[in-house]
């Protein structure tokens, strides 16, 4: 196994600039604010050819009444972190020194914490001895100096830390790591909620409030055997009422997670049904061509009568995507959710099918026998045949003549026959025409003397 390190620190200290410096990424969202980073973020960091899991954390801060019970759920999942870690790093900040909230700090986290490594961040262009003396009070040895900025200081800090730990492994990794499931919808709709109960456990934070996520959250999980990534992201409002920079951030990393998704989960309301706002991120996964499950939450509770409604309504919403596998659930009691698991395989499987040229050509020469392409001017328009293009989405290339001109109601009409006909569940299938050049094209036909002296006379034969 490899070393998990976590990082902890109070509120915009550097954690997820420091996080996203060893894991070479832009995971971790960052603002020059306080409170941006609020769920546990994990990534695999690589340092001097030691490999380790990093982990990213909120703020630890004690709540009052402007921060309220939302800092006490941050807390307690930073403590998780710590708990889980094999090292944790406590960063601090250089350029505000020693505080009061680092004096309680360090008695709790001497606590919960195997390996503790006091420190300082933002110390460029200072005096490394001078910044880090008034830390020693603490008494949890030698302060290590670090900008995260620019990465100054971080070899020894490195250094020191798997001087303490087990050697960690090095080699690469074989394990595949499985679909991946990108959960999206409106704020406090119940995705982490949903997520939680999936995992099983306090994942991810949950609060009735709108916009308590806001970066996209990949957590990796297993289910009866099989291996799964389970991605956590913010809700997204109509672009109207989107002020806030970080919710625009926010909303760049919820489309960047459909764009990785293999599965994109969108959850709604059952008490809204399909909002405006619904079909828009709808148009978005259809647009990527990302394979869709629906689950309509907050089932529990309502009326037969209300229910029945509920149905006819999304039946005549979301006839544009009619592929989609629909569930109704309960995120907070759990009903229904395991039933979602039974749709997920399935659509694992014809994620990764591979259908024979034969039977795509077998299924084309049925579509058009049993609906004809339409003319254009006065010539039918001949698709020859097909071949598999890729998966995820599975794109279907097809051969013909005059394809620029094939309508878009019958490139539909194509692709829900391949659908059906290939018995794929909750996966769209993408149609691409492709056309050979004519080789005639721009050539003169020159006539001999013969065919001139006869047209001649057929000219002179038809004016008489």
């Amino acid at each position: 196994m490899k070393p998990i390190i976590a990082i902890v620190g109070r509120p915009n200290v550097g954690k997820s600039t420091l996080f996203n410096r060893l894991t070479n990424s832009r995971i971790a969202l960052v603002a020059d604010e306080p409170g941006v980073t609020r769920d546990r973020q994990y990534g695999n960091a690589c340092f001097n050819d030691h490999s380790f899991i990093l982990i990213d954390t909120g703020g630890l801060e004690k709540s009052d009444a402007e921060t309220g019970e939302i800092a006490d759920l941050i807390t307690r999942q930073s403590l998780h972190a710590a708990r889980e870690a094999d090292a944790v790093i406590w960063l601090v900040d250089g350029r505000d020194g020693l505080t009061i909230a680092d004096e309680k700090l360090a008695r709790q986290l001497r606590i919960v914490c195997r390996r503790l490594f006091l420190t300082v961040n933002k110390t460029e262009g200072m005096d490394e001895a001078v910044i880090t003396a008034e830390f020693h009070i603490l008494g949890l040895g030698q302060p290590y100096a670090i900008s995260a900025q620019r990465g100054s200081g971080l070899p020894l800090l490195m250094d020191e830390i798997f001087k303490c730990m087990p050697k960690p492994e090095t080699r690469a990794e074989t394990e595949q790591p499985g679909l991946r499931l990108t959960v999206i919808g409106r704020p406090n709709v119940g995705k982490s909620t949903l997520v939680n109960r999936i995992l099983g456990e306090e994942r991810v934070l949950t609060f009735g409030q709108p916009g308590t996520t806001r970066d996209s959250i990949a957590i990796p999980f297993d289910h009866d055997g099989k291996t799964y990534v389970l991605i956590d992201t913010a809700g997204v409002r109509r672009r109207a009422r989107i002020n806030d920079h970080i919710e625009k951030i926010s909303v760049i990393k919820t489309l960047q997670a459909i764009d990785e998704a293999e599965i994109v989960i969108l959850v709604i309301d059952a008490h809204d049904s399909v909002t405006e706002q619904d079909a828009s991120l709808l148009g978005l996964a259809t647009q990527s061509g990302k394979a869709l499950m629906i689950a309509v939450n907050k089932w529990d509770g309502l009326k037969n009568t209300e229910r029945s409604r509920i149905r006819n309504l999304l039946d005549r919403k979301l006839g544009f995507v009619d592929y989609a596998c629909i569930h109704y659930i309960s995120a907070l009691h759990g009903s229904g959710v395991g039933k979602m698991f039974d749709s997920i395989n399935k659509i694992g499987k014809s994620i990764a099918l591979s259908p024979a040229t034969s039977r795509l050509n077998s299924i084309l020469q049925e579509s058009v026998v049993q609906h004809a392409p339409p003319l254009v001017h006065g010539r039918r328009i001949k698709l020859r045949y097909a071949h598999l293009g890729g998966h995820n989405p599975i794109r279907i290339i097809i051969h013909g003549n005059q394809t620029e001109h094939v309508p878009d109601a019958y490139r539909r009409y194509l692709a829900n026959h391949f659908r059906k006909a290939l018995k794929l569940t909750g996966t769209p299938v993408m149609i691409e025409f492709k056309q050979g050049e004519n080789p005639f094209k721009g050539k003169k036909n020159i006539l001999t003397t013969r065919q001139k002296t006869k047209r001649k006379r057929l000219f002179k034969h038809a004016n008489s």
